[in-house]
């Protein structure tokens, strides 16, 4: 509104100060001609005047007429003699001071006008004063007009910023609003939530962001969950199992049948206690990142050959056929052989678990190139599903929630072949078994 006041009042300006220099300078002509004549030619001055005036070229935007020095008019270019009330401020202006005067105002009879006199050299004759008359009627309708094409375009602007902070409050700022409002019941674990997308944009795809981020997040807690109840159970079975026989061997000090027995299952399940614990320290090593590399020359032979060696008594128990093809030699790796003798004993590991008696589980170790030794674990058992598949490598995750485990001993490993410059790719089919491929840099000094 301001603006438009402002622009009212500098439009109002400009065509009253144009019109009143317009109006001037016309006048300023005449009076200056009407000097020069007296001067040259006084005795002809009336005739002159009245030729002027008889002869004005702009009758059509204002009208020329000389006042007596009693006040009266005298002649007009229109020829029409108006009543003393046409004079105006103007006049009276111009005789006192003896040089010109102004007036911008309205007649008695309502007509705006716009009046400019100057004092002739005929002072006391009926040409004492030469004056022009304007209707500011149209000058006042470019004004209204201009205003108001001002005031439509200042409303189409008002409509459009309106409809602009609509648009921008509705695309921006309520789904933004609604960001913070979800990602603050995220904070306190609430992942059911989703933020409706209504748009391609950036704010859309930063809405889709979120609902994905939400469902890794709700997908990470449920799998954290049956972590926990996983490892629960799984910590719980060899506790029970050692509580139990060592209680049994207790009751019956006497039956050494009965106390070797009973000493092989405690040292197998304190053995299956170890790797779980180990499991979880490595992960928390991981996490924190503290898990570090005792680097060395390993020999892959010997720490796969050792890891098949362990699982030859329990996969001929179990009525899995485990077959190793091993190379005559292979270059070794810069690495740490613990690490990847528990990466090897952790894939044969599962390839075991997950074979059915009857299965056939290969190993095989070769020299890919000349700068590569590829590892490959592979088993006839039961796979795993498309769905599942992208995510086997996850933490925390399993395909078959029948089979123990903690779900973070292949992230381990991953982890782990990561650190050595490795790969770790896990290929199955479901129902047709399942294959893992270790991919290890041989250590260039020692392939030169």
């Amino acid at each position: 509104m301001s603006v438009l006041l402002a622009f009212s009042a500098f439009i109002n300006f400009y065509f009253y100060n144009s019109a009143r220099q317009y109006l001037s300078s016309k006048l300023n002509t005449v009076s200056g001609m009407l000097s020069q004549y007296y001067a040259d030619n006084p005795a002809s001055f009336s005739s002159e005047v009245r030729s002027i005036v008889e002869n004005w070229s702009e009758k059509n935007r204002m009208e020329l007429m000389t006042v007596s020095g009693a006040g009266q008019v005298s002649m007009t270019s229109s020829g029409f003699m108006p009543d003393r009330d046409v004079i105006t401020q103007d006049y009276f202006d111009a005789v006192e001071s003896g040089k010109s005067g102004s007036f911008t105002g309205r007649l008695p009879s309502g007509e705006k006008v716009m009046a400019m006199s100057i004092v002739t050299p005929d002072t006391k004759g009926d040409f004492s004063v030469i004056r022009v008359v304007a209707s500011t009627e149209r000058i006042d309708r470019q004004i209204a007009g201009l205003i108001t094409i001002a005031a439509v375009i200042c409303g189409a602007i008002l409509a459009l910023m309106m409809f602009s902070g609509m648009y921008f409050i509705k695309s921006i700022v309520i789904p933004v609003r609604q960001v913070g409002i979800t990602a603050r019941r995220y904070a306190r674990g609430d992942f059911t939530v989703r933020i409706p997308v209504t748009s391609d944009d950036e704010i859309g795809e930063l809405c889709d962001i979120v609902n994905r981020m939400a469902d890794d997040l709700s997908q990470s807690e449920a799998m954290r969950n049956e972590f926990i109840s996983g490892v629960s159970h799984e910590l719980r079975t060899p506790l029970t199992a050692i509580k139990g026989w060592a209680e049994t061997i207790g009751s019956m000090p006497d039956d050494s049948e009965t106390i070797v027995k009973g000493m092989r299952v405690i040292t197998t399940e304190t053995e299956r206690l170890s790797q779980m614990v180990e499991e979880l320290l490595d992960f928390s090593r991981m996490q924190n990142g503290k898990f570090t590399l005792n680097k060395g020359n390993v020999d892959i032979l010997a720490e796969l050959g050792d890891a098949v060696l362990i699982y030859t008594e329990k996969a001929k128990k179990e009525g899995i056929e485990l077959v190793y093809t091993e190379p005559e030699d292979l270059p070794a790796v810069y690495g740490d052989r613990n690490r990847l003798r528990q990466v090897f004993i952790n894939v044969i590991d599962n390839a075991i678990k997950y074979s059915e008696k009857g299965g056939l589980v290969t190993v095989q170790a070769i020299l890919s190139g000349e700068n590569k030794i590829e590892i490959e674990v592979s088993d006839t058992g039961c796979g795993i599903s498309p769905e599942d598949l992208p995510k086997i490598k996850t933490k925390f995750f399993r395909a078959n929630h029948n089979k123990r485990g903690s779900g973070i001993g292949l992230a381990v490993a991953d982890e782990i072949i990561t650190m050595h410059s490795g790969t770790l790719e896990v290929f199955s089919e479901q129902g047709m078994g399942t294959t893992v491929v270790i991919v290890l840099p041989v250590r260039q000094e020692m392939k030169k």
